[in-house]
């Protein structure tokens, strides 16, 4: 049973793996501080802040955010910590609320991994406050317990670390206002609030727990468990795999409350079967992306727990063989031919059972696949998916965007859709070059015109998923390469301007680009966000160059690194279409940009690999079924929504 309490009161808690879910209704940073048994934080590095998110056993949003979850692990906390406070604070500089007193009261649920929840607090009587210690999470005998503390600084983050005995308190909560200033300053204007958003705002004397709210990546993260990340390179190890439960919480996600029962439970003997929406959050947009990642991680544990029993089973084998040649005994008569034979019967039984596991784990995925593949919403749909024909403009921003599917070699028919989180943190390099996953005689001018292809429809799907005018996609084709591939895009005339061409293009937009990072940067460090020129584009930009370094010179280079780090900050986002081949003139010297890019490429392709079990996913882009028009067609809506206002 839920304890709510008031201010003051403590409550024990029953498990050291927790998740503290804060509801406040308008944005605002959330931090953990750490201190001894004197009450007093030692040091910076006794802070979990958006700058720095992470201490041993914590994890923090990177962003500020009207919802927010921090995960916690008591036990992997330093043993010289006594104290865990939860702090929440408003932005400073960004043109939002001053004071506590003028939001709806902050709700704080502290929560199982399960998504049980274990006690509440409503922060109430909160007036010109501006930073406020919530909860505080405490050691007493060898056990932990919340307690409700709700003491507010109307001083702000500096007055609240100086108050728990931080040095440094005032660099300290500079550096934080500035990182949740560049934050912010991600979309300039305010995309508007979902449907949901009044609905959870908390007030007094309500004790639901809720829900996550629309932050990327760092903010969904929960620290006890893995959590699934957009494929990179990287090695892990495997880890175990069971049978796929789907009465959840079997599978863990990182979402808050458990779904409605929307299935009937399972016979004895029989699984369950798949729901599309089968996963926790609060819209179905939320549970069916949560669904989608648990997914990729059943595929990702069932998969490596195959593959580390095969290991197992040839080691074993090996040793056994081993041992049978090292003893002369057995090389006479048939004891040796015996015991091999018996060691390859262990052998093939091991892997029998190994694959029969997988085999029962993989049609479950597909069963379930099959069920969710058609409830996408627009945003995490195939083009092939009905939901296309009935395109109409979104209200909304999504949570997160499709850019193809991943598989595995196990079972190449069943694919995982490759989920991202909107607004977009990496920029995209759709590599025109030779692949793994190349035709040895595939025709380089074919392959160019393929990653043109593929970069068009990553932008439609993109122009597409946003509310009208908040999305602006600019084209660098300085030699005129990519006339046909662009055609959807010019005819339709979702371009503000005709592709960018020849060195004075080129230059052009890089000097245009530029100068909207430049400025957005400098209102957000003057706290003058209201301040930018009237004329400028406030809508997140996407800059798409085909065929670099074609048109480029130094000036120009320097200018697109600058737009790769800089840029996605401040809602500049870059798309390369490009061959590193064709780039290796400059040396080193664009090395860290490719690095920033997450590569994709035209063709299926196993270049990614995530660090979670170390697997080399097989990627395929999201191309349209050959012969539809349904590119064409949702570009006009697009365009035809520009012109009338969005109607």
């Amino acid at each position: 049973m839920t304890a709510e309490l008031v201010r003051g009161q403590n409550h024990p808690l029953p498990e050291t793996r927790l998740e503290i879910r804060i509801s406040v209704g308008k944005p605002i940073v959330a931090g953990v501080t750490l201190s001894d048994d004197q009450g007093k934080v030692r040091g910076t590095d006794w802070v979990a802040h958006p700058g720095s998110p992470t201490l041993p056993g914590l994890e923090v949003p990177r962003q500020a955010a009207a919802d927010h979850r921090l995960a916690v692990d008591l036990g992997a906390v330093p043993e010289a910590v006594h104290r865990v406070n939860v702090l929440l604070a408003l932005p400073v500089g960004v043109g939002g609320p001053v004071s506590f007193g003028s939001l709806a009261a902050p709700f704080v649920a502290v929560t199982a991994l399960d998504g049980s929840e274990v006690a509440s607090y409503t922060i109430t009587d909160l007036d010109a406050e501006s930073a406020v210690v919530a909860l505080e999470l405490y050691r007493r005998h060898d056990a932990w317990k919340v307690r409700a503390v709700g003491q507010g600084y109307a001083g702000g983050l500096a007055d609240m670390l100086t108050d728990q005995g931080l040095p440094q308190a005032r660099e300290l909560a500079g550096t934080i206002n500035e990182a949740v200033a560049q934050g912010l300053a991600r979309s300039v204007a305010a995309p508007p609030p979902r449907p949901s958003d009044e609905a959870r705002v908390r007030t007094t004397g309500q004790s639901t727990p809720p829900g996550p709210g629309a932050q990327g990546p760092d903010s969904t993260a929960t620290a006890p468990q893995p959590t699934p990340a957009t494929p990179q390179p990287g090695d892990a190890g495997s880890t175990s795999a069971g049978p796929v439960n789907y009465s959840h919480p079997g599978r863990q996600t990182s979402a808050p409350p458990p779904p409605p029962p929307t299935a009937a439970p399972a016979e004895p003997g029989r699984s369950a079967q798949p729901v599309a929406g089968d996963a926790t959050g609060w819209s179905m947009e939320e549970r069916l992306y949560n669904q989608v990642w648990g997914m990729f991680e059943d595929l990702a544990r069932t998969t490596a727990a195959y593959r580390s029993a095969v290991d197992f089973a040839e080691s074993r084998m090996d040793q056994e063989l081993d041992k049978v040649l090292s003893d002369p005994r057995s090389r006479i008569g048939n004891t040796g031919d015996l015991a091999r034979e018996a060691a390859r019967a262990k052998h093939g039984l091991l892997v029998d059972r190994a694959r029969a596991a997988l085999d029962r784990d993989l049609g479950q995925l597909a069963a379930e696949s099959e069920v969710v593949e058609p409830a996408l919403p627009m945003a995490f749909a195939g083009w092939d998916s009905p939901v296309w024909h009935a395109y109409r403009t979104p209200m909304e921003i999504p949570m997160a965007l499709r850019l193809g599917d991943l598989h595995l070699p196990e079972r190449p028919d069943l694919h995982i859709p490759l989920l991202v989180r909107l607004p977009l943190e990496r920029g995209l390099w759709i590599d025109s070059g030779r692949s793994s996953g190349t035709d040895s005689l595939a025709d380089v001018d074919q392959l160019r015109r393929l990653a043109m292809d593929s970069a068009v429809a990553h932008a439609a799907r993109l122009l597409a998923v946003y509310p009208a005018g908040e999305f602006t996609v600019h084209v660098i084709d300085a030699a005129g390469s990519a006339a046909g591939a662009l055609s959807p895009l010019v005819t339709a005339g979702v371009l503000p301007e005709p592709p960018a061409s020849g060195a004075a293009g080129v230059s052009a937009v890089l000097a245009k680009l530029t100068q909207r990072v430049d400025l957005v940067q400098m209102a957000i460090r003057a706290g003058a966000a209201d301040a930018l020129p009237p004329d400028l584009d406030t809508a997140e930009q996407l800059l798409i160059v085909n065929d670099f370094p074609h048109g480029f010179d130094d000036r120009a280079v320097t200018q697109l690194r600058y737009l790769a780090d800089e840029g996605p900050a401040v809602g500049v986002h870059l798309m390369m279409v490009a061959d590193r081949e064709d780039a290796a003139e400059y040396g080193p010297l664009l090395d860290p940009l490719w690095r920033a890019l997450l590569r994709l490429t035209p063709v299926a392709d196993d270049h990614l690999s995530d660090p979670w079990v170390g697997h080399a996913w097989t990627y395929e882009p999201p191309m349209t079924p050959p012969g539809s028009r349904v590119l064409q067609q949702v570009l006009n809506q697009v365009a035809h929504a520009r012109r009338t206002g969005g109607r």
